[in-house]
């Protein structure tokens, strides 16, 4: 009886097994290649490895962006032993096309394209050698790791490179869905999702759509060009108005968590390091160090100020700063502009705060002078000549009664006890002197 429970057990188990759903993810990459991209794939791989999928398709769709990002990218998607298929919906233009490179699988949509990978800068003008070499390369290394021609990969590089019938050495190769498929870059044209399951035999497998969470989100709108250069302005005007102000407030709270935020997000997305952010850290020190301790300004200082913008400049740069010109040129105006506008708000505040009616509304605006009866404290002059009782025992402070009124008293090293008669015979400030009247 045991024998045959076993049996069937272990049929159900293997049975179960076999008719499990299989499940295939599906991806997106759309819009600028950025940064923040970079880690939304790599979960999606991690998770799909994890999850035993069968395939995960890209759907893609970008004018290009930043090269250290499409490197990352396809870093995570070459790494995989997973069927990764780009599913190229209408275009994939520059760090497009090296991500579509690095997957197994390449679909087109009709009417698509892929190609013109050259490095430009925000101008769309052609950037330095080192910089293209870098992205031939790359394109190349790709392209021969999956199997396509490394000469049409290279050929979205560099115009130099001839592929007769296409493109002579005058042109950039991009290749249209046809085009595509003729010169081996694509493997096949299909119109949507489901016929790329037909395609590749994917059967009845669970579509898991795979879309960006929260913490991506945040840390993506965080790495935003105008949202960094504005941490950078919070985080250094809240720092220059907490040196310049007593005590702790509300400015150096601000700074420290724009300044935490945005080596937060840069460490993220591997932009910043433990060094950038010790950098930073032992820049600001040496000028609390100068303002607080050290007279005048001078090595300490200037030394300060110098780790803290090279420690900003390679937290936008990330840990190759030359491999990508548009990141170098990027990091450099989103600096500018955050100090800039730092030392503008500044500025702007010292000159005009102090005589705004929100600034008055916190501050004592009138005088309260002696001569016009303010006082800070009660005047005992009166008092000297005039004669009471104590009240309590004199050892020799205590308390006596002075013209019908409670005084703290004081006497000239005698012992006097409480009920006795005295009399004022010193008044000096806030200090009565009495005596016993004998």
């Amino acid at each position: 009886m045991k024998s045959i429970i076993s049996i069937l057990f272990f049929f159900f188990i293997y049975s179960s097994s076999l008719f499990s759903q299989t499940k295939v993810y599906i991806a997106y990459i759309d819009g600028e290649i950025d940064l923040g991209l970079a880690p939304y794939v790599s979960r999606v791989v991690s998770e799909a490895e994890q999850d035993n999928t069968e395939a995960i398709i890209f759907k893609i769709n970008t004018f290009g962006g930043r090269v250290d990002a499409a490197t990352q990218i396809k870093d995570a998607i070459i790494g995989t032993d997973i069927l990764t298929i780009a599913f190229i919906n209408n275009r994939a233009i520059s760090a497009g096309a090296l991500i579509s490179l690095s997957c197994k699988k390449i679909v087109m949509v009709p009417g698509s394209s892929i190609g013109a990978a050259t490095v430009v800068d925000q101008g769309g003008e052609k950037v330095a050698e080192k910089y293209q070499s870098y992205m031939r390369s790359e394109m190349r290394s790709t392209a021969e790791k999956n199997g396509r021609p490394t000469d049409v990969a290279e050929g979205m590089v560099d115009e130099r490179i001839m592929i007769p019938g296409l493109v002579d050495s005058t042109q950039l190769v991009t290749l249209t869905s046809k085009e595509a498929i003729m010169y081996g870059i694509a493997d096949t044209i299909l119109n949507d999702i489901d016929d790329v399951y037909s395609y590749f035999k994917l059967g009845n497998a669970e579509k898991i759509y795979q879309k960006s969470n929260w913490a991506e989100d945040v840390v993506r709108f965080l790495n935003n060009g105008v949202v960094s250069s504005i941490l950078i302005m919070i985080g250094i005007f809240g720092l220059i108005a907490e040196v310049k102000s007593p005590g702790w407030g509300v400015p150096g709270t601000m700074g420290l968590v724009a300044l935490a935020l945005f080596f937060g997000s840069s460490y993220i997305l591997q932009l910043a390091s433990v060094i950038e952010i010790l950098m930073f850290v032992a820049g600001l020190g040496l000028i609390l160090l100068e303002v607080f301790v050290i007279p005048g300004f001078g090595v300490a200082g200037i030394s300060g100020i110098i780790l803290v913008i090279v420690s900003m400049f390679l937290s936008m740069v990330g840990p190759n700063p030359f491999l990508d010109f548009n990141a170098v040129s990027t990091a450099i105006i989103r600096l500018t502009v955050g100090l800039v506008a730092a030392l503008v708000l500044i500025f702007l505040l010292a000159r005009f705060l102090p005589k705004s009616n929100v600034f008055k509304k916190f501050i004592l605006s009138e005088e309260e002078k002696a001569d016009a009866g303010y006082t800070s404290r009660s005047n005992f002059s009166e008092l000297l000549g005039a004669e009471g009782k104590s009240l309590t025992t004199l050892r020799p402070a205590g308390t006596a009664e002075i013209n019908g009124k409670r005084i703290d008293v004081v006497t000239d090293s005698e012992y006097i006890e409480h009920g006795k008669p005295l009399v004022v015979t010193a008044v000096e400030g806030m200090r009565v002197v009495v005596r016993e009247k004998k």
